[in-house]
Order: structure tokens, then sequence, then C-alpha cells
């Protein structure tokens, strides 16, 4: 008897409770295949879909003549396993029952064309013991909660299990999933990035599978779609919230089947593409309301993964601030070394009590900011923007309106650079109030204000106001990169 173990993915999720281990309870199967010569081979597989025929590039391959090229699959549903024929010439059966498709359990058997397959299933319950690294790839933090989070991805990285990662607006979410393909089996192979929020809803579908010439007005020649250019490596879908409920159906089927079509094509296409979605939004509750499909959702999550905000690990922001020093660019002098050595405890102690509202990527604007001000080696206390040093504003930022006098400086600051920290000042609390009387909603704000909508989405994310979860549109992308680190 041999054992072939293919690690394709991972059907797992993971628990979180407070005070204890987080856990990762892992799903797997096994296929237990009697040859023509008598031989019982098993296949344990840990991944939400298993392929089975006679051609090389199913998941499970039986070299017989009565077994079609692709004769079926076995999907992990919510609801069990489901056991569908793609069509086969001598069909499926399901204890000895010709199916089309059928939900099974543990010790049925799967006849595949003339040939009895065992379907097994067992389960695996690992406690993830913090990780004993302070980083994982660029991702960096040194408290518990991101430990854990990194014993999770140093045990999900070589599989190319579909991920969901969730968390508030600027908590890293991009940073985490370039740090997954980095240390994946794919890692030599393109990872790429996709916002669902900043592309209007009739041009995703286009973007992401591609189309043909003249399938639509202005499609003057065919184009690759996005699964097609990450064929072989990683696709980050980030806002995965943002799907429309029309498109979310041929996504699932891109996940299922690894095929999509182009838009005016019906001739599928096989992809081979690892799947990483990122959400600021609660999916259980969209798909309570009926914003998201209860499949896709499913489907996703194969592992869910969910992100601190930079709040709840404050004890991780000197480690990252003295990370964006070491490694951005913006702090590097004409000798390509850091310019800015430093934080002088004062300052680091201020950025420590600050609640980050916008969490790792306010940070880093912050200390870019802060390193532009500095005028000697190190970042001193009044080097820091005006909202930060507040201390009326830490815990819970005051009313707009209220006016406070500017924090005293230690040594004097050109009339330039006065009146630009005037202007943050003034900016960041006029914008604040001002979404929290639209609930968030950017194109609401843009009218009230009178300024073009792009230029506040700008504004917003620039002070860290984007909100950390909710509706209508004020998360949108606008199809620029973001530094968001972790």
């Amino acid at each position: 008897m041999g054992t072939d173990e293919k690690d394709n993915g991972l059907a797992a999720h993971v628990d979180y409770r407070d005070g204890r281990p987080a856990t990762l309870h892992v799903s797997k199967v096994k296929l237990v295949v009697e040859d023509q010569s008598g031989g019982v081979r098993e296949y344990i597989f840990d991944q939400d879909a298993i392929t089975i025929g006679s051609a090389p590039e199913n998941d499970l391959v039986i070299e017989d003549s009565r077994v079609s090229r692709e004769h079926c699959r076995i999907v992990h549903e919510p609801y069990g396993y489901l056991v569908v024929d793609l069509g086969s010439t001598n069909g499926t059966s399901v204890n000895r029952v010709r199916v089309r498709e059928a939900y099974v359990k543990s010790g049925t058997t799967v006849t595949v064309g003339g040939v009895d397959v065992r379907f097994q299933t067992f389960g695996e319950r690992v406690e993830l013991t913090p990780s004993t690294r302070d980083s994982f790839g660029s991702v960096v933090g040194r408290s518990r909660k991101m430990r854990e989070v990194f014993a999770i991805l140093e045990r999900i990285a070589p599989t190319s299990a579909t991920v969901v990662l969730e968390g508030e607006t600027g908590s890293g979410k991009e940073v985490v999933a370039r740090a997954l393909h980095q240390k994946s089996l794919r890692a030599g192979e393109p990872f790429v990035v996709f916002d669902c929020g900043a592309v209007p809803k009739d041009l995703i579908e286009s973007e992401l599978f591609g189309h043909e010439k003249g399938s639509f007005t202005g499609a003057v020649q065919s184009r690759a779609g996005l699964f097609e250019v990450a064929h072989g490596g990683t696709l980050f879908l980030d806002e995965i919230g943002e799907l429309s409920l029309e498109l979310q159906p041929k996504l699932l089927r891109a996940l299922e089947h690894r095929e999509i079509k182009r838009v005016g094509s019906n001739r599928p296409i096989k992809v081979d593409v690892r799947l990483i979605a990122a959400t600021n939004r609660n999916l259980e509750a969209e798909v309570r309301n009926g914003r998201f499909r209860e499949d896709l959702y499913y489907r996703l999550s194969v592992v869910r993964i969910p992100l601190p905000s930079l709040k709840d690990r404050r004890e991780d922001v000197p480690l990252l601030a003295r990370h964006f020093l070491r490694q951005a660019p913006f702090n590097r002098g004409p000798d390509g070394e850091p310019r800015i050595k430093g934080f002088s405890e004062e300052a680091l102690v201020s950025l420590m009590e600050y609640h980050w509202p916008g969490n790792v990527r306010e940070l880093l604007n912050v200390v870019e900011r802060a390193t532009s001000f500095a005028d000697g080696d190190m970042v001193e206390i009044d080097d820091l923007p005006p909202h930060v040093l507040d201390p009326g504003r830490r815990g819970n930022r005051r009313a707009a309106d209220k006016t406070e006098p500017l924090p005293a400086s230690r040594h004097h600051r050109t009339f330039k650079e006065a009146k630009e920290a005037c202007i943050e000042r003034f900016e960041h609390d006029y914008l604040s109030a001002l979404l929290q009387r639209h609930r968030m909603s950017l194109s609401a704000a843009a009218r009230e204000a009178d300024i073009d909508r792009k230029h506040l989405r700008k504004l917003v994310r620039k002070y860290g106001l984007v909100p950390a979860s909710g509706g209508g549109d004020q998360d949108a992308g606008d199809g620029e990169p973001d530094s968001d680190e972790t």
C-alpha cells in the first residue's frame, strides 16, 4: 500500500479565543483506489476541490479506459462533500447508484467509470503556538496577536490554500498577501493585485477574465484578464466585499473549475492561480443581508485570518516605526543609508499613546512626515504632526469646531513649515467632522465640501480617516497602489 500526499490547498479555519492559543482545524480527504492488478493506493488531499479523471492534469489520475479524461469532481461545500459528474462517458455512481451530483459521507464508495474509489474524511486540530519570530517577510510585529498570525502564515504559506484576510483599512492586508506569496512555492511567478472597489462595476468582469475583440464598445483587441496574467502565481483581490452580486457566480466558477471564459467567448481557459482576498467588511453579515453569496463566502473562506488593528497592538508601534526608518525610501540619503537614525523617547511615547484610526498606513505617513521635519538625525516629539501630539485627541477626537493652541516647539520652524502644520491640523479636523456627518460616505462629503471626490479620497487616506467597515462608497480605491505595512 502506498500513500501519495498532494498539498495543493488547505481546507481549514482558524479559531481565536481570548487568552487561549489559536487553533487551526484542517479537513482532509482520503481516496482509496484499487487498480486492475489488485494493488491498493491511498491518496490524501487537504484542498477544497479534487478533480478525478484519466488526464494528467487531474488531482487524482486513474489510468483506465473506462474513466473519462475529466470524469468527476469532489467539492467541499458548506454542507458537506459533493460529488459532481463532469459529463463522463461511463458515468459516476455513489454506492452503486448513478448520479449527476450527490453529497457523500465518509465510507461511501464512489464508482468512477468502472473503478471503485472509497471516500473517507478525517480532520486534524492543530494548536498554534505563537511564532518565536517578530517578522514574516516584510510583516513585522512582536505582540502576541501578531505572532499568532505569523504561526498561521508559516503553516499555510507553502500551500495553495485560498485565504481571506480580514481587518480594518490600513492594517496591512496587501503586505501580508505579498509576504504569503513570497514565502510560497509560487514565489517566482506573478503576484497580481486587483482592487474590487477601484474599478467601475461594468469593467470588472473584463479586468478579471479578459475579453475578445469586439465583445463590447471599445474592445478594439483581445485582452487577457488578471486570472490569465496571474497564471502559476497569486491573485490578490482587495475589497472583495465590493464585488457585485452579478459577478460573484463567475468568480465562484473560476475557483471551483479552475477555468475562466473571456467576455465575448465561450472557450474555457484553464488557470492555475492561488487566490488571496481581503476585506474590511464583515462578510458573514453581508451574507445574512443578501449582499454576498453564501456559496462564494464558504469557497473563499478556506483560511480566514483576522489582522489586529494597530490600537490593539500598540507595543508594536516602536518596532514598526523603526522598521519604516530602515526600509522606507523616503529616509534614504545620497549614500543610500538611512538619514534619520531613530526616535527620541518622548516621540516614541507619543506614538504609542495615539490611537491610530488609520492603522499602520497612518503610522507610515506620520513617520514619513516626521523625517521631513527632523533637523538632526533623530525624530523629536515636535517633528510629529499636531493631531498625534494633542492629548485631547488620544482615544477620542474632539469636535472640529473647538480651537486649541498648537503645541509649543522647542526649535524654530520656517514660516512655510508652520503654515503646513496649521493646514494639516485644519484638514484633519474638518475632514473628520465632515465624514462623521455623512456616515463616512465620500460622495456625500465631497458634494458638501464642493471638492473632487478623488481628491477627497486621497486626503482621507492621508490622515487615516478611512473607516474600518461599513457600507456605501467610503472605502473605494483610486487605483493607486497603497503603501500598507504591518
